[in-house]
């Protein structure tokens, strides 16, 4: 069986770009066609659309000259949609166990229990998958045994009776475990029965792991499946041992993935503490030496779900090109692809127009102090390695890990001059875990949004009167400092917290609703540069509304007036400053 692990991190076969270049692309699959041209001071750059069938961004062959960029490689496709972006190295899951995990890989309050049907069709399908009679369909990965039995164990444990194991799951667990007990490796059944009090099994309580490692992972997970919780030095623990996931041979990997996917699932099943999650937020903090310092006077770190929007018109790329413009520097991370949604990431779009996404932290350091720049984007491929290993396994567990929390509050340049961090959320809690993470970080402000997706853009569309119960669509929380000492010097004396729910309205735009993308990158992209250019219009709103209030409530120099935060963010597009900003971006990333 092939392991999980991220394949040729560098050079996936989903990257778009080689390194050092920029050329003429034909697209297919998309109902618009866009051209992009640059002139030769860059600071003209008209956008224009039609409907048709193919896609085309050109550029010239003098402009290509001026970019300082090749044209040798003119027939590299670069995909439009975000799923074109998944590594076709990582093994597909099997569709059948994944179904399930999306209902029981869950909280105790989200879990769907499953019915005798379907609990039958999971469990023989594992039967079948482990003795080579599953037929039309993926095999059966370990991480998929892992997470679904650790949600199994942890439900029949810890979970309220609701969402305990059905009678259904009962029945069909009674019918099939006798056959599983004899082919499942030992891994397997100390997952499914720890201390042989759900099913019998005599494995479980004297399983210790076929190495040291695994026997420290065992014993974590003990009082993980237990429904419990770890210390701080106990998970930090783990993860140091297990990572990066390095290894394509299984036999030589230092921990089975069934434990490791039990591990991570079972952590986020349990909700994790917070001194869970400040372990996973600073494990791998100095993984690759401590972060550069940009000589700027403030920088905005942006961590939006890794994961992408699948939906809706995703604004930060070129909310930071605006804010860039009158010198609030910004850090954007993530990745270029991402389970389980696998949606449009900043990545994905700076790939598409030609920009270098495989910069250093030191690199980026550059672009933020560069004064027609100011602004920089940094995958988590080139800054923590470790962790982007896990990409595959992330996939096969289906539901979302603690790292999905942890990994958007990074700082991986840091700055001379004031700090923030601004992050999204969607399931009510995780914002005051999300602060913590930011106070411990010692930036002088903090932001956490409720936007679409989970993501943190602010909309302009009014809340709907069906809207779900909880924190509505762009409630805001966060903290911020009136000092202007560094951030070591700053204490929880001297921040101001906030809490409240944006209204658009309130400041002068009208209501529309949210552009949608449908995992469109060209769209996402249209959408975002006709913005910059100057068209009106709901993404114009949009990036105008982020840029003016994520000032105005990080307490940005110039921005204690809303109305005159917003109006300097629509003076930083009408200008074309912003969209210079990102053309240069484009054409500097690749001399760094």
């Amino acid at each position: 069986m092939r392991a999980l692990v991220n394949p040729n991190p560098s050079c996936s076969s989903s990257s778009i770009l080689s390194n050092h270049c920029y050329r003429t692309r034909n697209f297919t699959n998309s109902p618009n066609q866009i051209s992009l041209h640059f002139s030769k001071n860059l600071q003209d750059c008209s956008i224009r659309s039609r409907r048709t069938t193919s896609v085309n961004l050109a550029l010239d062959s003098e402009t290509l000259d001026q970019l300082g960029l090749s044209e040798s490689a003119s027939d590299i496709r670069n995909p439009a949609i975000s799923s074109s972006y998944r590594n076709s190295k990582i093994p597909k899951p099997n569709q059948t166990l994944l179904d399930a995990q999306a209902r029981v890989c869950t909280g105790p309050t989200q879990t769907r229990p499953l019915g005798e049907e379907q609990a039958n069709k999971v469990l023989d399908t594992i039967l079948k998958s482990e003795t080579g009679e599953l037929k039309d369909e993926e095999e059966v990965s370990r991480a998929q045994l892992g997470a679904f039995f650790a949600a199994m164990t942890i439900r029949a444990n810890s979970f309220p009776e609701a969402t305990q194991w059905s009678e259904g799951e009962r029945r069909a667990m009674n019918k099939f475990w006798p056959l599983l007990h004899r082919i499942l490796s030992p891994d397997v059944i100390f997952i499914a029965d720890p201390e042989g009090s759900i099913m019998g099994s005599s494995i479980g309580p004297h399983y210790v792991g076929s190495n040291t490692t695994e026997m420290r992972m065992v014993g974590a997970l003990r009082e993980v499946l237990a429904g419990g919780h770890l210390g701080y030095e106990e998970v930090q623990g783990v993860l140091r041992d297990v990572l990066p996931l390095s290894s394509e041979d299984l036999e030589s990997a230092r921990v089975s993935e069934s434990l490791f996917s039990a591990f991570l699932i079972g952590q986020r099943m349990n909700r994790e503490t917070v001194r869970e999650l400040k372990a996973y937020c600073l494990a791998f903090d100095d993984e690759l030496g401590p972060p550069p310092v940009a000589d700027v006077r403030s920088l905005t770190h942006y961590g939006e779900p890794y994961d992408g929007n699948t939906r809706y018109f995703r604004s930060t790329l070129f909310v930071a090109a605006v804010r860039a413009s009158y010198g609030e520097s910004c850090l954007l991370h993530g990745v270029d692809w991402m389970p389980p949604k696998g949606g449009i990431t900043e990545e994905q779009m700076l790939k598409f127009m030609g920009a270098d996404t495989h910069l250093s932290p030191s690199q980026a350091k550059k672009l933020l102090e560069d004064e027609d720049i100011g602004f920089a984007y940094i995958s988590q491929r080139e800054a923590q390695p470790s962790l982007f290993s896990l990409i595959g396994l992330r996939e096969h567990i289906k539901k979302r890990p603690p790292l999905a929390t942890s990994e958007k509050v990074q700082q991986f340049v840091r700055a001379r001059g004031r700090e923030a961090i601004v992050t999204g959320f969607y399931h009510e809690g995780y914002e005051d875990m999300l602060l913590m993470l930011m106070r411990r970080r010692g930036v002088h402000s903090g932001l956490v949004v409720k936007g679409e997706e989970g993501a943190l853009s602010m909309t302009t569309r009014l809340r709907s009167e069906s809207a779900s119960k909880g924190l509505p669509v762009n409630y805001c929380s966060g903290f911020r400092s009136m000092s202007k000492a560094s951030a070591s010097e700053v204490d929880g004396v001297s921040r101001e917290s906030f809490n409240l729910e944006v209204n658009a309205r309130d400041y002068g735009f009208e209501p529309t609703d949210t552009p949608r993308t449908d995992r469109s990158v060209l769209r996402n992209l249209e959408l975002g540069l006709a913005a910059l250019r100057g068209e009106k219009g709901p993404a114009y709103d949009r990036i105008v509304l982020n840029a003016g209030m994520v000032d105005h409530l990080l307490g940005c120099d110039g921005a204690d007036n809303v109305s005159t935060a917003l109006e300097r963010a629509r003076e930083a597009i009408d200008s074309g400053k912003a969209l210079k900003r990102l053309l240069n971006y484009i054409k500097i990333s690749h001399m760094k």
